[in-house]
C-alpha cells in the first residue's frame, strides 16, 4: 500500500489553500502499511497460533499480568473466596457464594436494592482482582467489592477510592451505573481485538474479542500474514517487510516503542478500537495533558495515568529510553531488582552510594518507621532510586503504582506550588519546610527553574504568564507533552506575540504540537482562521485533521474549494464516527451535542446534551449548552431552571453565575445580575469577560466607582481584551476623563493596529480633545 510522507500532504494542502507553509521531516509516516507483504489486510488469528514457533515468548508471557488480564470465572482463575463468605460495609452486608459450579454474590445493586448476581468473568490478578457482572443489552459491570491478593481479604472499591464521594444508586459512580461499566472503560486494554460494538439507537452492546486475554496480537497486531510468510521457505521469504507483521518491535525508534504501549498505557480518548496500522498514537487516541485535575501543575501523577503521560515528560524518554529498557515485553516483570535497574545506564560508583542518596543501605543498621498510610519503611528505602526518583502512590485502594515522569524531588516547588515530594512521601510526619532544610544543606541551595512554576502562573491566569508559556513552546529542551500543555494555557492571553506562537505550532513536527494549536489558535479575524487552518485538513494524523474539520465547521460550504471540501467532509465523518464510539460516556455525548448544534440541528443537539446528563447528573458543561439552547429559543424557564442547577450543584464552576446572571440582566432583574456576577469573580475560572460584564451592570446602575474598579480588574487578568479596553475608553469619556481615556485608547491602538474602528475611534478621540 502506498503512502503519503507529511511533505506530500502538506503539499495537498498548499495547493487547495495557495498558502506557503512550513513543511514536516519526511521520517513522520502515515501508517505501518508500507512495504505490507500480505493482501488483503492481515486477520487475527488468537494467539495459539503462535505458541509452536514462539516458544520462549510464550513461557515468559504464560501467568503475566496480560496473560490474566481476563477470564472465564472458574476454579483456576478465581482467586477469592467465594465459600460462603460474607463481607459488611457501612451497614450492607455481601455473601459470596458457589452453586453449580459457578460464582454468585448477593450485594445490594441497582437502585440499593440487594439482588442475587452472577459472576461471569474474573478482571485481573494482582495486587486485586475484580469481577465482572452481566447486565441487560450486552452490559458487564465491575462489582465494587474487590479480592485483596496481598491480605487475601475482600475490600469495597469505593471506600478506598472514591471516599470524598456520596455512592447513591443515582450517582454515577456507583457500580450499576456508567462509570463502572466494563465495556466502555476497561474493556479494550485487557483483551486482544476487543470490539466494543456500542448500537447508539438502543443503547447495548455486542462487545467481541479475539483472545479474552492481552495475548500476542494485542502488542504485534494481526498475524495472519506473519503466519504466511513464516511458512515460505527461508530463502523464498520476501526481505523488504516487517515478517508480516503490522506493528514493528525491532529497528524502530524509542518514540515508536513507547507509542506501541501507549494505546493501552497511557490515560487517554480512543477514537475507535486500536487499529494496528497507525504507527501515530494520535490517530487511535488523544492523551490527557498533564495538568489539572488528572496530574499535579508540576506534571506528577494525581490521578492514574497509566505511566505514558508521565514517562513522556521525563528526561529518559527525551534520552531515548523505552519501556523494555526497564521491563521485560512478554513476562512485563523488571529486568533487575533494586538500583541494578537504574545502573545499567546510570555509574554504579557515583549515583549507588551513600555521597549521592545520603540514605543507609539495607542492611546497615537502622530504624525502620511506619508512616501515617500504615506503610513500614525498612531500612535501605531511601537509597533506592525508585523511590526518591518514582515516588509511588495506591490507586484502585491497594495497587502501588510509580511515578513514571523520573524527576528530583523538589520541596521548595511544594512550597510554592502545594505538589508533593518524595521525602515526604515517606517521612510523611515531617513538613516541606524541613525536606527543604535538608536538600538544600545537602545538594545546595541553587534550583533550576521548573516549568511547573510558569504551568500555574498561566493557569491562575497570572499577568505576564504568557511569556513563561512562550520559553516552554519556542524551547526543544522541554518535553513536547509539556510544550503542548503551554499552548492550551496560552489562549488565556491572545497577545500578538502569543497568537504568533501557536500559529507557528500548527506546523510543529510533532502531531500533539499541532494538536494543541489546532484546539487553541484565534487569528485576529474569521478569514486568518480559515486560512491557517485549511492546511491541517489534509494532515496525516487523525486527531488533527478530526481537530481542525471540527473547528471549521461553522464556515458554509462556499469558503471553501472543491478539494479543500472534500478533505473537510471526510475528516467530519471521521470526527462524527470517533464521538460515536464513545457516546456512552458523557463528554462523547457532549460532542455530539456541540456537532449538531454546530450544524444548527438544534433537535439533535438537545437529544445528545439530555443523554449526557442522564449519563451523569452532574456533567456541567451539557447543562450549560442545553440552557444556551434554551435561552436562544425563548425557553427561559427551562433555562433558568438548568443555570439555577448549576449554581446550586457546580458552586464551584463559573457558568451558572455568569449565564444565570446574563439572563437576569435581560429581565431587568440588575440586583440579582450583580449579585451573581459577585459571586463569579472569586471563581477559580473567573475571566475578564465576567468583570466586563459586571463593570457595565454597575455603570447601568449608576454605581460609577465600582464599574471602573471592576474593568481594571478585568483588564488586569487579560490586557489585551478588546471589550474591556473600549468599555473602558466609553466609560471615560462619559465621565468627561479624557486623560483617563487616553491610555486605553493607545493600548487599542497598540493591541490592535490594524482594526479599522480603533482607528476611527482613535481619530475621533484626537479630533475631541
Amino acid at each position: 500500500m502506498m503512502t503519503m510522507t507529511n511533505k506530500a500532504w502538506k503539499t495537498a494542502g498548499l495547493v487547495a489553500t495557495i498558502v506557503i507553509v512550513v513543511t514536516i521531516p519526511l521520517s513522520l509516516l502515515l501508517n505501518r502499511n508500507a512495504g505490507q507483504y500480505a493482501e488483503p489486510a492481515p486477520a487475527f488469528t488468537g494467539g495459539k497460533a503462535c505458541i509452536e514457533c514462539h516458544q520462549k515468548e510464550y513461557r515468559l508471557w504464560k501467568g503475566s499480568d496480560h496473560d490474566s488480564a481476563m477470564a472465564v470465572a472458574s476454579d483456576t482463575s478465581v482467586v477469592g473466596d467465594f465459600n460462603n463468605t460474607e463481607f459488611t460495609v457501612n451497614g450492607i452486608t455481601t455473601k459470596f457464594y458457589k452453586r453449580g459450579g459457578r460464582f454468585y454474590v448477593y450485594t445490594q445493586g441497582i437502585g440499593g436494592k440487594m439482588t442475587e448476581y452472577r459472576v461471569a468473568y474474573t478482571f485481573g490478578i494482582r495486587p486485586l482482582q475484580q469481577y465482572l457482572i452481566p447486565f441487560e443489552n450486552g452490559k458487564f459491570q465491575c462489582l465494587p467489592i474487590a479480592w485483596n491478593t496481598i491480605t487475601h481479604s475482600w475490600f469495597h472499591m469505593a471506600g478506598m477510592v472514591y471516599k470524598p464521594e456520596d455512592l447513591k444508586p443515582d450517582n454515577w459512580l456507583y457500580w450499576t451505573n456508567q462509570a463502572q461499566n466494563w465495556n466502555s472503560m476497561c474493556a479494550e486494554c485487557h483483551s486482544t481485538n476487543l470490539q466494543k460494538n456500542f448500537d447508539l439507537k438502543t443503547k447495548s452492546y455486542n462487545t467481541t474479542w479475539v483472545d479474552i486475554n492481552v495475548n500476542c496480537e494485542a502488542c504485534h497486531g494481526p498475524g495472519s500474514a506473519h503466519i504466511e510468510w513464516a511458512r515460505l521457505p527461508e530463502m523464498g521469504r520476501p526481505q523488504d517487510v516487517n515478517t508480516g507483521l503490522e506493528v514493528k518491535t525491532s529497528k524502530i525508534t524509542s518514540r515508536q516503542y513507547v507509542e506501541t504501549c501507549a494505546p493501552c498505557h497511557a490515560r487517554r480518548s480512543s477514537f475507535g478500537p486500536y487499529d494496528h496500522a497507525h504507527s501515530e498514537f494520535l490517530s487511535n487516541a488523544v492523551p490527557q495533558m498533564p495538568t489539572r485535575p488528572t496530574y499535579h501543575i508540576d506534571g506528577q501523577f494525581l490521578d492514574e495515568d497509566y505511566e505514558y503521560g508521565s514517562f513522556t515528560q521525563s528526561k529518559m524518554y527525551t534520552k531515548d529510553v523505552r519501556c523494555g529498557d526497564c521491563h521485560d515485553p512478554h513476562s512485563l516483570k523488571r529486568k533487575f531488582e533494586g538500583n541494578a535497574l537504574c545502573t545499567q545506564c546510570h555509574k554504579a560508583e557515583e549515583y549507588d552510594t551513600y555521597n549521592h542518596h545520603l540514605h543507609k543501605s539495607k542492611g546497615e543498621t537502622g530504624n525502620s518507621f511506619v508512616n501515617k498510610r500504615g506503610e513500614k519503611i525498612e531500612v535501605g528505602a531511601g537509597a533506592l532510586c525508585r523511590d526518591c526518583h518514582m515516588p509511588g502512590q495506591y490507586y484502585m485502594g491497594v495497587d502501588k503504582r510509580y511515578d513514571h515522569s523520573i524527576r528530583i524531588p523538589r520541596p521548595d516547588l511544594s512550597i510554592s506550588l502545594g505538589t508533593p515530594n518524595a521525602c515526604i512521601n515517606c517521612h510523611d510526619d515531617k513538613t516541606d519546610q524541613w525536606a527543604l532544610q535538608w536538600v538544600n544543606k545537602w545538594y545546595g541551595e541553587k534550583k533550576k527553574p521548573h516549568y511547573g512554576t510558569m504551568l500555574a502562573e498561566a493557569l491562575d491566569g497570572k499577568e505576564g504568564a504568557d511569556s513563561g508559556l512562550l520559553r516552554i513552546i519556542y524551547s526543544n529542551l522541554y518535553p513536547d507533552i509539556i510544550r503542548a500543555t503551554a499552548i492550551g494555557l496560552l489562549s488565556g492571553y491572545q497577545s500578538t506575540k502569543a497568537i504568533e506562537a501557536v500559529k507557528k505550532s500548527l506546523n510543529d513536527p510533532d502531531p500533539l504540537l499541532r494538536l494543541a494549536a489546532a484546539e487553541n489558535y484565534m487569528a485576529a479575524d474569521s478569514a486568518g482562521l480559515f486560512k491557517d487552518l485549511t492546511p491541517l485538513l489534509n494532515d496525516p494524523v487523525k486527531a488533527v485533521r478530526m481537530e481542525a474539520a471540527n473547528r471549521l465547521m461553522t464556515f458554509p460550504q462556499s469558503a471553501f474549494n472543491d478539494i479543500q471540501y472534500k478533505a473537510f467532509k471526510n475528516d467530519l465523518v471521521e470526527y462524527l464516527k470517533s464521538q460515536e464510539y464513545v457516546a456512552d460516556f458523557p463528554s462523547g455525548r457532549y460532542n455530539l451535542g456541540n456537532y449538531y448544534s454546530k450544524l444548527n440541528d438544534v433537535a439533535k443537539a438537545e437529544e445528545n446534551y439530555k443523554e449526557a446528563i442522564a449519563i451523569d447528573n452532574l456533567f456541567f458543561p451539557a447543562k450549560t449548552n442545553l440552557a444556551m439552547i434554551y435561552y436562544k429559543q425563548g425557553k427561559t424557564e427551562q433555562a433558568a431552571a438548568l443555570f439555577n442547577d448549576l449554581v446550586i450543584n457546580h458552586p464551584d464552576a463559573m457558568d451558572g453565575y455568569y449565564y444565570l446572571a446574563l439572563l437576569y440582566g435581560e429581565q431587568q432583574k440588575y440586583t440579582q445580575a450583580i449579585s451573581l456576577l459577585e459571586k463569579a469573580t472569586t471563581k477559580p475560572a473567573c475571566n475578564a469577560r465576567i468583570y466586563y460584564n459586571l463593570g457595565l451592570l454597575y455603570q447601568m446602575t449608576g454605581q460609577y466607582a465600582q464599574c471602573e474598579s471592576t474593568l481594571v480588574k478585568g483588564l488586569t487578568l487579560d490586557p489585551g481584551n478588546f471589550d474591556v479596553l473600549y468599555a473602558l475608553f466609553a466609560f471615560e469619556m462619559k465621565q468627561n476623563n479624557p486623560v483617563k481615556a487616553a491610555p486605553y485608547i493607545e493600548q487599542l491602538k497598540t493591541w490592535y493596529p490594524n482594526d479599522k474602528q480603533v482607528e476611527e475611534m482613535y481619530q475621533e478621540f484626537k479630533r475631541k480633545v
